[in-house]
This record gives structure tokens, C-alpha cells and sequence, in this order.
């Protein structure tokens, strides 16, 4: 009886401390219409995932991973810590979205995002900015031209 109880305590610890802070979802393309793009067309895969924590110290703040075939991403074992995060999936030639979910110490949050496809002629230009101010936009509805001298 005793042995037994031990065992269970056991798997308990591990379980708990296999247990990390993870964020994890899939990502899906869609095209200017809001109809799925078929993986075989284009592929989500390198689409970038940032998760960044608003409620931590400079060191925990960012953590980044890439999209898969499949169109799913995980965070790497203990490189989020608990808090609250800003997860944001960009791919140039899409709109990039962003969501706010907050993880705990033994928990994950599964967050979904679905990309639009940005038209060819809905995409700015820029022309000889100004200063890097004028050049922060989201590099998906961006096609960058030399300045004209």
C-alpha cells in the first residue's frame, strides 16, 4: 500500500513539473475573399509567431517560432514565463493579427489565427520616407520602393 502511494506521488511530481507556460494553435491562410487558400497553393509554413509578455522582465519579454506545414506552432519548452502576452502572427503579403491571452504556470493557452491575404493593389508604398517613424508599418502591406533622387 505504502509503494503504491509512493508511486502515484511520483507520477504526480513529474507530471506537474513537466508542466510548463506554452502557447500553441494553428495558423490558416485565407485569400482576399476570406476563403481558405489550400496548404498545397501556399503553405503556412515560416509564418512568424511572436509572443510577447507585457507583464514581465526584459529578459522573459519575446519568445518567437515559425509555423509548420501543417499549419501549427508551439513555444519551446520553459521559454515563456507567466503573464500576460501579446501573440502575433505575420507573413509578408498578409494582415497581420494580434491577440492578448494570459498563461499561468502549469497552463497553455491555444490561440487560432486566421491571415488575410492582402490584394496587390491595397499594399502602400513607401517612397523616400522621412525618418524611421514614417517607415513602421506592417511589412505584409508594404512593397518598398527605392526613393527617387
Amino acid at each position: 500500500m505504502r509503494t503504491t502511494r509512493t508511486v502515484l506521488l511520483i507520477c504526480c511530481l513529474n507530471m506537474l513539473f513537466a508542466c510548463s507556460p506554452t502557447i500553441y494553435g494553428t495558423l490558416q491562410l485565407l485569400d482576399p475573399t476570406m476563403q481558405p487558400i489550400a496548404p498545397a497553393k501556399e503553405s503556412p509554413e515560416g509564418t512568424v509567431i511572436n509572443m510577447i509578455n507585457t507583464t514581465s522582465s526584459l529578459e522573459q519579454a519575446s519568445h518567437s517560432v515559425t509555423v509548420n506545414a501543417e499549419g501549427k506552432y508551439e513555444s519551446e519548452k520553459g521559454k515563456l514565463a507567466p503573464g500576460m502576452y501579446k501573440v502575433e502572427a505575420s507573413r509578408i503579403g498578409y494582415q497581420t493579427d494580434t491577440q492578448t491571452v494570459e498563461i499561468t504556470k502549469f497552463g497553455g493557452k491555444k490561440v487560432e489565427f486566421k491571415l488575410k491575404k492582402i490584394a496587390e493593389g491595397k499594399r502602400k508604398s513607401i517612397e523616400g520616407s522621412r525618418s524611421d517613424e514614417d517607415k513602421i508599418v506592417n511589412p505584409g502591406e508594404v512593397n518598398i520602393q527605392p526613393p527617387t533622387m
